[in-house]
């Protein structure tokens, strides 16, 4: 093993940055983890690389032909002790969607309810341009007819106000045009802040969730069952936009415990790899933010009971898609989008609605 170079196992040229490194880990680790048909020590081995060329000093002595130093043992995870015994779903177990307290929702005063949306790009002069232009207009009016102008300044002024006149007539008809395409926009779309319909029971509570606390967010907009590029099915269940900014959702009816991701983005629960469910997201942010240039794009798994009991989570770190609870998905997440709570980008708003399928 000491024979193998850790820029050719990765991929990377040696002047890699750490964000590279990184990023090239996380695509070997999908194929390479165990769980995904690779060997324990081939992906020890790789986790090894990657511990040692993302820390400064363990990287220079690498470089300088030392031997790496085998990292440091992990601290063991603080997970909560599993269960005695899963007797599975209950059948006759209706989860509810819990009850926040806005006053324990950080963003929730923050955010002013009757702010006026703001629609981008925007596709006219506005207000502002077409006021200045007119009272130039005035001026030169007040000036025409206040003072008795020689002939040369007399054809200055009027061609002053000849000018005037033109660009407001221009303005005015951008302004009116703008109109008109914000009235086509919206005659479109509607009042409506949410588009298409739920499936399953777990992702009619987080439609539920959705409008009951998010749409608080003035240009917030969330969508039901949308597809990938080039699929007709529903491979992201709930997408909330608001701003440029992109939160996809999978909506999961999982036992109760504590549900947490590892480096690598495997999921366990109680302390044990979870193989009761496959979550897709990884793969839908990946297509999303190459759809969507500009927009920055996050994934959550909101995890309900499937019976009687709680559901906790631990910290999400760098995981594109951590699992959360309701609590936490509306705490945390929405405080994200809540950073730019009045805009909708047109363009944006239009690529999601078309990945609607539902």
């Amino acid at each position: 093993m000491a024979e193998v170079d850790y820029y050719e196992l990765l991929g990377v040229p040696r002047g890699a940055s750490a964000a590279e490194v990184k990023s090239a880990y996380r695509a070997l680790a999908k194929v390479m983890h165990p769980d995904a048909g690779g060997t324990a020590g081939t992906f020890r081995l790789l986790q090894l690389a990657y511990e040692t060329l993302t820390d400064p000093t363990r990287r220079a002595r690498y470089d300088l032909g030392d031997q790496p130093e085998p990292a440091p043992a992990a601290a063991p995870r603080t997970r909560r002790p599993a269960p005695r015994r899963d007797f599975g779903d209950d059948p006759d177990y209706v989860p509810k969607l819990p009850r926040l307290d806005p006053r324990g929702i950080p963003w929730w005063q923050l955010v002013d309810v009757r702010e006026r949306v703001r629609f981008v790009p925007q596709v006219g002069p506005g207000h502002a341009p077409v006021v200045v232009a007119l009272a130039s207009l005035i001026l030169l009016l007040s000036i025409l007819l206040a003072i008795n102008l020689s002939p040369f300044l007399l054809a200055v002024v009027l061609l002053l106000l000849a000018a005037a006149v033109v660009v407001l007539v221009r303005m005015g008809r951008g302004l009116l045009a703008a109109k008109r395409e914000h009235q086509s926009f919206t005659a479109e779309i509607g009042t409506s802040k949410s588009f298409g319909l739920p499936g399953d029971r777990a992702e009619k509570l987080t439609a539920e969730l959705l409008a009951k606390y998010l749409t608080r967010l003035p240009g917030v907009r969330i969508f039901h069952g949308l597809g990938l590029p080039d699929s007709v099915f529903a491979d992201v269940d709930h997408a909330v936009l608001c701003g440029h900014r992109l939160v996809l959702i999978e909506s999961k009816l999982w036992l109760p415990g504590h549900y947490e991701v590892d480096e690598v983005g495997a999921m366990w629960r109680n302390g044990h790899p979870f193989r009761g469910g496959a979550v897709r997201l990884e793969d839908s942010i990946d297509a999303f933010e190459e759809l969507l240039p500009g927009v920055e794009v996050r994934g959550a798994v909101l995890i309900y009971p499937s019976r009687a009991g709680e559901i906790s989570t631990g910290d999400p770190d760098d995981a594109l898609a951590p699992p959360m609870s309701p609590q936490r998905f509306v705490a945390e997440l929405g405080q994200w989008l809540a950073a730019d709570p009045s805009t909708v980008d047109r363009d944006v708003f239009r690529t999601v609605l078309d990945r609607v399928v539902s």
